[in-house]
């Protein structure tokens, strides 16, 4: 049946967002594996973690420039695309860092097609290093400000909870319901 879903159902946008260290990577390149699509990784954590000095707000749009084109280069992929966060984490962190969002962050999130948001909980263990900012109840107070941001930009969305196996279960039975829905 699963395979069915598959071939019927080509070329799907699927975001996984949440707050950090709620294993959006490992749950984006297992999604990605098993589907045998694309897993467009987490850029904001590769550029923070090459920067010298800390960032500042031109690095934040530089980021958000690069999640942009990501998009724009598998919007039209045939395979199944898995983003490892993207613009409204973007989004957050401009207002929660800087008090301003430049305004057309906005509208290319509004513009964003994803079929399907995977918004994981905070409730594996935080686990710091040197590019994390957000553990302990900052998570929670980022997970709820998520939500809003989703349904503000009207994006369907599930909540996925869980450790390891779990967690990719409870995605895969949200994604399963996508498609049994009758999703276009």
């Amino acid at each position: 049946m699963e395979k069915e879903l598959l071939s019927n159902n080509s070329g799907r946008r699927i975001l996984i967002t949440g707050p950090e260290s709620t294993g959006k990577s490992e749950l984006s390149l297992s999604l990605a594996e098993h589907f045998r699509g694309i897993c467009i990784p987490e850029y904001a954590r590769e550029y923070i973690e090459d920067l010298v000095e800390p960032y500042e707000f031109g690095d934040i749009e530089q980021i958000a420039t690069r999640q942009i084109r990501d998009y724009n280069s598998v919007k039209h992929a045939e395979e199944w695309v898995f983003f490892d966060t993207w613009l409204i984490i973007t989004r957050v962190w401009f207002d929660v860092k800087y008090g301003r969002i430049p305004e057309w962050v906005d509208q290319r999130i509004s513009e964003a097609d994803f079929d399907l948001v995977l918004l994981c909980a905070p409730d594996i263990p935080w686990v710091a290093d040197r590019v994390r900012e957000h553990g302990g109840e900052s998570r929670k107070i980022l997970f709820d400000r998520y939500k809003t941001e989703l349904d503000a930009f009207k994006m369907r969305w599930e909540v996925v909870t869980g450790e390891g196996e779990k967690r990719f279960t409870n995605a895969l039975k949200y994604i399963n319901s996508y498609l049994k829905d009758g999703a276009t």
